[in-house]
Formats: C-alpha cells, structure tokens, sequence
C-alpha cells in the first residue's frame, strides 16, 4: 500500500474531553446524533458537531442543492480498475480538501462490499469482486483520506453486496467465507487505521448488523479497532440490543430509540453504563482525530476548485480506469490525421453520464460529456456530429433550463416555491432544473406543507409530450391552468433513497405544436416522513425517438469512424434496487448493431457501472468501457481514443456474454433470507469452478503495448511478516511505451480442504518502451497461503506445495512456479 503520513492514531481523548465529566443523560444524547449529517455539540467538554458527508466519490456536504456543487470523481469501480494504489491515494486525499472545503470531518465511504452478483444496484460503490483487490484499493483511499486529517468510514460492514430488500435481508454466510471474503476488505481497512466503521442495515445469519456480535469480535477486539461504529442512517430502531452491542454512534439524530430510551435501559441495568462509557470515548476520539474541539473555520464556504491541476488529477485518473476490451484491428488509437467526420452517437454521448444514482451522487461543477470532450480535442477542421439514437430513461427527465422560462418570463429555469399550511409564502428560489431535492442555503423547513414548481416551457418539436410530476404526498399537475393529474401518492417503501431522491411518479400526454408555449405547475403535499422531493419533468414524443434513431445510422455510414457512447444511467444502476438484468437498456444493442453494419469502423464505450451483455462485440471494431467517469470523463475519453493516453484499466470484475453462465447472479432473497451457498467461489473464482469461459476474464485489459511474459522467479524466504517477494520478467513488443499490470494468482492442487480453482495473490505495475526488458518485484503476504479455520478459530496454513502463476488476466497465466511450504 502506498504509504502516506497520517495524523497521530489518538488512543485516548484529546484533554478537556474526558467523558467522566458528563452525566448519564448528556452521554446518551451524545451518541444519539444531532441531526441528519451532525453529532451533538457538547459544551461541557469543548466538542463541536462533527459533520459527516455522503462520499465516495464526491463530498455533497450537508445539502443537496443543485446550487452547491462538488468535485467528482470516477466511481469507485473505475478507481479499483485503475488497480493503482497510489492513484487512488490521490484521489482519497482530493476528498479530503473537498470535505475540509465543505466544513465535512468524516466522509462516508469507501464502501467494501464486493460484487458478489453483476446484478448488484450498488456495484459502482463498491470496488470489486474480489477481497485481495479491495482490501488494497480500499487501503490506499483510506490513507488518501486521513491524511489530511478526515476521517474515513469503511463500510456496509459486512455482508450488504445487494440492495434488494437491503432493509432487512439476512445474509446467511459460512464462517470460513466471511473471514476470508467479505470481512478481509474490513480488516484491511482497519489495518490501515481506518477512524470509522458503519454497520450495515441487512441481518448476518439471523442478527441485525447494528446489533451483531462481529462488531465486537473480529472488529474491536482481535483487530484491534479503535475507531466509532456509525449506524447506517436509521438502522437503530431500539434502545436495549444496539446499545448493549458494539454500535457507537445512531444516525440521523436525534434519534427517540437512542437518547433519553437509552439513558433508561442504561438505568435499569438492560444496557451496561461501560458500553456507553465505549460509546462516547470512542465519539470523542474520533472528535479529537478530526479537529472537532476546534472552532469552525470563519467565513463562507470556497468555490469548488477548477484549476487545471485539480481537473487534469481528475482526468489522470478517468483515463487510468478505462479497460479497452476488444482492439482486434488495432483501431485504437485513432489516426487524427485521417479524420475528416467524426459521429458521435448515443443516449450517453451529449449528456454526460458520470456517476451512479442514490446517496452516493452529488451536483458535480462541470461535467464534460464524451460529446464536447472528443469536440475539444480533435482539430475545428474535424467535424463532429451528433445523434443520440435511442432513449433510455425509465422516469421523467426533468425540465432544464434551455427549454424554459421562469413564469414571468424574466430569465430561463424554474421557480420553486415553499408554502406554509394556510398559503403563505416561506421561501422562493429560482432552479436551472426541474428536479428540487432540498432548499438552497439556509431555510426552516418546518412550517412548510407545499411545495410547488412553476415554469413556461416551449415544445421543441411537435407530437404528445409526455408530462410528468415526482413525489409523494397530494399530486397535483396543471398546463395553462387545467388541471392533467391530481392524485394521492403513498409511499410504496420505507427506504431512504426511495423516499428522499426517487420517490414514485405520474405521466400524462399532451399534445403540443412545435414551439408552443405552455405554462406548467407541479404541486405536492409534505409529510415529513416521506421526504420533499419534486421534479416537474417533460420527454419527448416516441415519434420524434424513431426519426433519431435512422438518423444516428446516416450519419455513422457518412463519417470516418463512429463512436456509439452506450450504457446506463442513475435511474438503471442505483441505491436502492438492484438490476433486472445485464442487457444494456431500450434499443442500444440494435443502434450498435445498426451503426455497425454501416460502418464497420464502429467504437463503442460502454458508459456503465457493472458488467453488461455486449451481444455485438466480435461485430465492431473496438470496445472500451468508461464506467461512471466522473466529470472529467469526456476529456479523459477523447484522450484515449486519440492516442494521447493509454487506458490503463483492467477489469474488477468478470463480465459475462450470457446470464444463464454467471455463477452467482439472483439477488433475490427467499423468505427473506439470502444464501450465500456458493461460499468462497464468487467472481472469478465461480466461473473457474463451473469451468465457462466469461466474454472477459477478471483482470483483463488491453493498451497500446505487447507483452510477453518471459519468467517466474523463485519466492525469496518469509519476511517478519510472513510475506515473499516473487519476481516476473516480461517484455514491451509493442510499437509504443506501454504500462501493464502484471497479475499474481495461487492455487492448491490436491488439498484436503475446499478452495477456489485459483486466487489473486497479488499484483503489480511495468513499464516499458519498445523492445524493453523489466523485471516486477510482486508481494505475496502470508495471509494468501492461509485459510480460516473455524473449528480452531484461527489462521492455518496448510503444508504441501501451492502452485503461482502470472500472466496479465485470471484467463490467460503464462508463466507458473512450485511454492512448497512447510
């Protein structure tokens, strides 16, 4: 792991913190939290709220307003396949200065779950499918983090890898699995001194994780955590369980199951007052490692950074994680000099789609779509057209300002007003977009029972627009003062990602002239649990979507080269729900497959999170994958595709060409339990086992070198710490300078115990130019050759002789070796 400073690990509070200082009542408020992203200050001892802020990718801050933006980086998968520790580290640090920027102490992230399914909706959070390669990356964000003194939190410990029925699902796990699975990301990060863990809101083997004894044992006592336990937001739902438990801190606050119920059960004696003594210790150690006994800086929040180092970091680390899948004919990179007409084609090609949907998403500054970024790069001679094809969207797409005007015709956008329950006026703002989550700046929301979004909007084209209104609550939907829609809309779900950024909708039709002008009010009723989310949306009519697509082919058979920007969007990869399936969503396969055949010099990016089907992938000339790029992905894609950086991606995940061969793919639970029976043999480790061949293998990636991997060294001896040092030649043959990741697996032929067919062992880094030798010094720790022992409850290594291999993917290991261990 790369290795950075980090403030001192505090064992003890910082002076004048000392919690024996406080009575019963205060103790329990203190670890009840005080509202949604803050603690409770406590003047008796000098502490300040501390702020937490969703991450992982970007730091939102206490509000989510479009008017407040952040820096955003490549989804987390995408940093995991950049496989880069010191990369990521960067990128941990960048957040960092964000959250300092924002007044935030504590970010919540990185998330440790594996993609134990390619279904999983929340995959783009997490980093990988395997433990060793997210134990690392998950190391090296921390240490990015907490350097700059904000605390990291790992989490959805532990075995929280789906969101279907995420709530309340329990995930039935063998103990061997979760040790030498799904908790080995977890140890790693406490390894790397993590200062916070959140518990998960699923169950494990029938206990809820805020109550679960894993909190105490592994985490907090072999492992020797010293940080806080932070529930996930609302988990805690009962004073005596949580409070008896490992749990620290409940979240959001102030929470009535914790607070004066928990200073009860302490009293009667169903909780321990030396468990809340831990609690509140811990709380004012994590205060005293992130600054809170200070006094919050002065003066307003700095704008979001938009210097070219902060951006070209940004870039650095998009192009980093790009994996360029299929390059047969060497199309990539694209010869700039023969370019006369470039089409740029797809739903994701002009509307940069950078991040996933849910808790983890924030307003970025300026995001560069794949559009405007290939635009930017290729010589004004080049021109550059445009056609999205098909759509995608599964909800409205809410109204933006190029199509609207505020109701007095003053300046575009949207006006949104707070209304009180008798009429009267508690706020107004003007919005760029159709979509309000919160208020901007600081606004007492109490006495507001509606909300109402106003606009004129002219029709772009001719034909029935479909018109639409999100929310909950009393709906109501007028176009020049008739009434469209007026229903009530109950929640459907408790959850908080349904209730606070994609609640249910409704859609009429109306049928309009092109250029007309109609004024439209969207109105809903507030009930405080159900969240304040409106959206006043507008899409088009389905006949204008069929003229697009015959579009996006002409101008495919016209040009040069076509780049088809394909993929999915917040609405198909997010909190909340997992995935229906892998296939890319509406038409997307039959406009790759089109444009294809009209121009066989046909690039296709891939704009997802997870794994998708790619039917078509022998048919085109070139495949990349971006992920969820982050704002900067427009720029780092155009330097990609002309050659002025090499992908450095290799995939954190297997990707399948058929559902039916996933080897773990339902994320359904069954009676609300969710077995895990495939044990240790996700990812790759499945598809070894089942003996299928995936449409790319695990680690697999391609760049403008060619490697040749020449020989395997012998393991050195055991260092202190159990680890060895295996040494991989291999040479460039390629016509260009190139950086490979050169991979390390192990296998166990003919031991008495279950194991996968191989595992990720360890992993490195060469560079070479045409022609150049080098040689790889791998790290293999000790842990790789041993298993979990349940019976022992202890770590065993197994004598005999484990066989290495090396080579560039899981699929393709050129070179072996014999380890024998005693």
């Amino acid at each position: 792991m790369t290795q950075l400073s980090m403030p001192s690990q505090l064992t003890t509070p910082a002076s004048g913190s000392d919690h024996r200082v406080l009575d019963l009542e205060q103790k329990a408020r203190l670890v009840s939290g005080g509202d949604t992203f803050r603690t409770s200050a406590e003047p008796a001892v000098g502490m300040h709220p501390i702020v937490c802020s969703d991450g992982p990718v970007g730091v939102r801050g206490e509000r989510w307003d479009e008017t407040d933006t952040a820096l955003l980086l490549p989804c987390a998968t995408a940093l995991a396949a950049s496989w880069d520790e010191a990369l990521v580290a960067r990128m941990g640090s960048l957040l960092a200065a964000e959250a300092r920027r924002k007044g935030v102490h504590v970010v919540l992230a990185p998330t440790l779950n594996l993609h134990r399914s390619p279904l999983g909706g929340r995959n783009f959070e997490c980093f990988s499918e395997d433990p060793l390669l997210t134990a690392r990356i998950g190391a090296a964000y921390i240490a990015g983090v907490q350097a700059r003194g904000v605390a990291a939190t790992a989490k959805h410990y532990v075995a929280n890898d789906s969101e279907t029925e995420r709530l309340t699902v329990d995930a039935r796990v063998d103990g061997r699995t979760l040790r030498e699975v799904y908790l080995a990301p977890f140890e790693a990060a406490v390894r790397a001194g993590v200062w916070a863990v959140m518990s998960a809101y699923n169950r494990v083997n029938g206990t809820s994780m805020v109550e679960h004894p894993l909190l105490a044992e592994p985490l907090k006592g072999e492992w020797g955590f010293d940080g806080l336990v932070v529930s996930d937001w609302g988990s805690v739902h009962e004073a005596d369980g949580p409070g008896a438990a490992a749990c620290d801190l409940s979240m959001p606050g102030p929470n009535p199951a914790w607070g004066a119920a928990l200073a009860a059960a302490v009293r009667a004696g169903r909780v321990p007052a030396a468990a809340l003594d831990d609690k509140v210790e811990r709380l004012l150690r994590l205060a005293a490692r992130v600054g809170a006994f200070e006094a919050p800086a002065a003066g307003g929040q700095a704008p979001v950074p938009v210097d070219p180092a902060t951006r070209g970091a940004l870039r650095a680390a998009a192009v980093a994680g790009t994996v360029l899948l299929h390059n047969p004919g060497r199309l990539l990179p694209l010869d700039t000099a023969a370019l006369r007409r470039v089409a740029v084609l797809g739903p994701n090609a002009a509307t940069a789609r950078v991040q996933g949907g849910g808790s983890a998403s924030v307003f970025p500054a300026a995001p560069v779509s794949p559009l405007n970024g290939l635009r930017a790069a290729l010589d004004p001679a080049v021109e550059v057209v445009h056609a999205p094809g098909v759509h995608t969207n599964l909800r409205p797409t809410p109204l933006v300002a190029a199509d609207c005007v505020l109701p007095d015709g003053s300046a575009p956008g949207v006006l949104v007003r707070y209304l009180a329950a008798d009429g009267s006026l508690v706020h107004a703002e003007a919005r760029s977009t159709g979509r309000v989550l919160e208020p901007t700046g600081e606004v007492d929301l109490a006495p507001v029972r509606t909300i109402e979004v106003a606009t004129r909007f002219t029709a772009p084209s001719a034909g029935r627009w479909r018109l639409g209104v999100v929310g909950l609550g009393a709906l109501r939907l007028e176009a020049d003062g008739e009434v469209l829609l007026e229903e009530y809309v109950a929640p459907l779900s408790d959850d908080p990602t349904y209730l606070h950024v994609s609640p249910s909708f409704r859609q009429v039709e109306l049928e309009l002239a092109e250029g007309r002008q109609v004024e439209l009010l969207a109105r809903r009723t507030v009930e405080e649990p159900h969240g304040r989310v409106l959206v006043l949306a507008a899409d088009r009519p389905e006949a204008e979507l069929e003229r697009e697509f015959a579009h996006a082919v002409e101008l495919a058979a016209a040009a040069d080269v076509a780049v088809v920007v394909v993929g999915t969007t917040d609405e198909h990869e997010s909190e909340g729900f997992d995935r229906a399936g892998l296939r890319l969503p509406g038409r997307q396969d039959e406009l790759v497959e089109a444009v294809a055949a009209a121009n066989p010099r046909t690039v296709v990016v891939v704009n997802t999170g997870s794994p998708v089907l790619l039917p078509w992938r022998e048919r085109v000339g070139a495949v990349l994958t971006c992920w969820f790029p982050g704002q900067e992905g427009g720029d780092a894609l155009a330097e990609v595709l002309l050659g002025l950086a090499e992908p450095g991606g290799r995939l954190p995940t297997t990707w399948p060409d058929a559902e039916a061969d996933c080897p773990v793919y339902s994320t359904a639970p069954t009676g609300g339990r969710l077995e895990y029976a495939e044990g240790l043999h996700l990812g790759h480790r499945g598809w070894l086992r089942a003996g299928r061949t995936p449409a790319y293998w695990f680690g697999h990636g391609l760049g403008w070198g060619e490697w040749r991997y020449l020989s395997l060294g012998v393991p050195s001896a055991p260092a202190a710490d159990g680890s060895r040092t295996v040494r991989v030649a291999l040479r460039n043959e390629g016509p260009r300078r190139s950086r490979e990741t050169v991979q390390l697996y192990l296998s166990r032929p003919g031991s008495g115990l279950e194991r996968p067919v191989r595992w990720l062992a360890g992993f490195g880094t060469a560079e070479a130019g045409p022609g150049e030798r080098v040689e790889v010094d791998l790290v293999l720790p000790g842990r790789a050759l041993e298993h979990w022992s349940v019976a022992e409850h202890a770590w065993l290594t197994e004598p005999g002789t484990f066989v290495l291999q090396a080579g560039p993917n899981c699929g393709e290991l050129p070179l072996a070796a014999a380890l024998s261990v005693d």
